[in-house]
């Protein structure tokens, strides 16, 4: 297949990119070049910003491509430049929506394709249920070939997956755990989770590749392991070797008490307990099946963050965040225990 991805060096892409590589297919990115380092050697490189739609526009002139997915669209307004970039360019352009779009609260933890997409919480999940919707419009009046992915919690070796951090990803977290400071859990930590490792997603996706089953449907990629935050957080730590020493607050306290976007991705995503019904994938993808459990996804995750400094942002701001919200919540506790009020 001859492929153009928009993107190409992200968490989810980066895995797809080289997975298409190796099977020798011909793939071509269009990439700013900010980070050349991730970029998979055999690549094509359009280096352009997609947002330079004329310039981009005469840099495709004379090419055709089986698959164009665009892993960096987040509003309609970009999927309407897309569609003037790609009509009759393609033979199927793949749209990398969100399991976040999925309704929420959820009526039924169980999803499926059907569940409804509604999220008043987070405009993120707003955002890309509008690009849907923009995308079945064009698909129905004229048949533009779109397929839609969902996926949920995609990891890669480059971050440990967690809930409540700061700006600069997880690794303040695994701080605090290696030097023996509680971390924040949302909620009580019995929710829920699905995390799926890049290289799983990685395999479910190329299969949805050049499917002409896949044409005009949506579809949920993510692994069928099922953990809560208490699990996920404890294999973490033992993973580093380090005692476990969650401390629960509330999301919706959370949410209030930070400039963080914990009203998205909390109450939005985090916080719901979801378990994902991967029919679907499995029928359009015969013997999909993802094979990394978590334990093991995130040793690989722990080792590479450990072993490459570049992914040891260190946070501050987010570690006395930390401390902050767990005194004033033991302050708390302290005079209710104790009959008093707080001054």
């Amino acid at each position: 297949m001859k492929v153009l991805f928009i993107g190409g060096t992200g968490t989810i892409s980066s895995a797809i990119s080289r997975q298409l590589l190796e099977a020798g297919h011909e793939l071509w990115l269009i990439n700013r070049g900010n980070h050349n380092s991730q970029l998979p050697p055999g690549a094509n490189l359009i280096l352009a910003d997609i947002n330079d739609e004329d310039y981009v526009a005469a840099q495709l002139e004379g090419h055709s491509f089986d698959v164009v997915a665009d892993f960096i669209a987040f509003t309609p307004g970009q999927l309407e430049r897309d569609y003037r970039l790609f009509s009759g360019k393609t033979r199927q352009f793949i749209y990398i929506s969100s399991a976040s779009a999925y309704q929420k609260p959820l009526a039924n933890y169980r999803i499926t394709e059907s569940t409804p997409l509604v999220n008043p919480y987070w405009e993120y999940s707003r955002n890309k249920i509008a690009g849907e919707e923009l995308l079945m419009k064009l698909y129905r009046e004229n048949g533009f070939p779109v397929t839609i992915v969902r996926p949920s919690h995609t990891y890669s070796v480059r971050s440990v997956p967690m809930g409540p951090h700061g700006r600069y990803g997880s690794f303040q977290n695994i701080k605090r755990m290696m030097e023996g400071k509680p971390v924040i859990i949302h909620g009580d930590g019995t929710s829920l989770w699905t995390l799926t490792f890049n290289e799983d997603f990685a395999k479910g996706f190329i299969g949805l590749m050049g499917n002409v089953h896949a044409i005009g449907e949506a579809v949920q990629i993510t692994g069928d392991e099922s953990l809560t935050w208490n699990q996920i957080y404890r294999t973490i730590a033992d993973a580093l070797q380090v005692p476990f020493q969650p401390y629960y607050v509330s999301s919706a306290f959370l949410a209030s008490c930070s400039d963080y976007d914990f009203y998205g991705g909390l109450l939005g995503d985090k916080a719901n307990s979801v378990v994902f019904d991967n029919s679907k994938l499995k029928q359009l993808v015969p013997g999909f099946c993802a094979t990394t459990r978590f334990d093991q996804g995130v040793q690989k995750a722990l080792d590479y963050v450990l072993s490459h400094p570049e992914c040891q942002t260190p946070d501050p701001e987010f570690d006395d965040w930390c401390d902050r919200v767990i005194a004033a919540q033991e302050a708390a506790r302290k005079c209710v225990l104790e009959g008093t009020s707080m001054k």
